[in-house]
């Protein structure tokens, strides 16, 4: 019964949100840059998971699923598209270039793109996740970076993917936040749900949850939703694949950096509270208190900001 109303509900706030509010063009992905690594080419651009071609990066229309057991894509009206093959390789943060089917979002493996983290993990697998965060202010200074906030689902045991509701700086839009939800990456391509322009100050949640039955200890489709509840946007994948994974590893929430010349490239707050947490397991049993633990990266990372993280009533990460 639980596990209905949380589907049931979720999809009817939504479907009745996207009514009122419209949708919003996507902009463009931001490209590599100048401060890009010397072995990541011009014309890439910078996803939650490292740097990929252009052509490898798939923006999804609303209602569209990513189906494993097709390798297709879904849309709306029934029809099917095939999941496209990525023709190029892919870069990590630190410039280490990924070819074929070697599997780079495994932490700390993309580098010190991943700054800071707080998680947990399980033997059994988890079923559902939610955290609410506030967007911060904009940075004080522009550099052309790219900060994500986020919380996530990954397989430990065996990581292909990792499913994500993010907030964005200089993602999808030019000089501001966005929200967008992503799963990454079959065929060595990026799937991003239709991004929605948020404002400073508005209160995020992000939330993935299995659409299977309570006790379903591996489910092949997730929803993932980001959602402003202030202004009332989302983005959504509805029924994405897990690309066979287990979710296992949950993460609290992440820091995750792009081209960070000074400590003014953050936001101008200093920190960032993932608070409200709620996790539940595989058979939809809420977990009254998640072993959460912070990870810190930032060891011999230039410029050093005053990374950190606290807890246990809300992830609190510093920067």
């Amino acid at each position: 019964m639980f596990r209905i109303c949380i589907s049931t509900y979720s999809r009817l706030l939504i479907a009745i949100t996207l009514l009122v509010a419209g949708l919003t063009a996507a902009q463009a992905q931001m490209p590599a840059g100048p401060r890009r690594p010397a072995a990541v080419p011009a014309d890439y651009v910078i996803t939650p998971f490292g740097y990929f071609h252009s052509s490898c990066v798939t923006h999804l229309a609303k209602g569209d699923e990513v189906r494993q057991d097709q390798n297709a894509i879904r849309h709306a009206n029934g029809a099917f598209d095939n999941i496209h093959v990525c023709a190029y390789p892919h870069y990590k943060a630190d410039g280490e270039k990924i070819t074929g089917d070697e599997r780079a979002v495994k932490e700390p493996t993309i580098g010190h793109a991943w700054v800071e983290y707080a998680s947990t993990t399980t033997t059994a697998s988890y079923g559902y996740l939610y955290a609410y965060w506030t967007v911060p202010p904009a940075p004080s200074t522009n550099d052309g970076q790219t900060v994500y906030l986020f919380p996530g689902m990954e397989d430990y045991k065996d990581i292909v993917t990792i499913i994500q509701p993010v907030l964005g700086w200089n993602s999808d839009y030019a000089s501001a936040w966005g929200i967008a939800s992503w799963n990454c990456c079959a065929s060595g391509t990026v799937f991003e749900a239709p991004p929605q322009p948020v404002t400073a100050g508005d209160t995020i949640l992000g939330y993935m949850f299995d659409t299977c039955a309570a006790g379903t200890l591996s489910c092949p489709t997730w929803d993932i939703v980001t959602w402003d509840t202030t202004s009332g946007k989302f983005s959504q994948l509805i029924n994405t694949s897990s690309q066979g994974q287990t979710f296992n590893w949950a993460f609290a929430g992440a820091l995750e950096v792009y081209n960070i010349a000074q400590c003014g490239d953050y936001p101008a707050n200093g920190s960032i509270s993932f608070h409200d947490l709620g996790l539940y397991n595989y058979k939809f049993a809420k977990i009254a208190n998640p072993a959460w633990s912070v990870t810190n990266l930032s060891s011999g990372l230039t410029p050093q900001c005053g990374y950190g993280g606290s807890l246990p009533k809300q992830l609190t990460l510093t920067y």
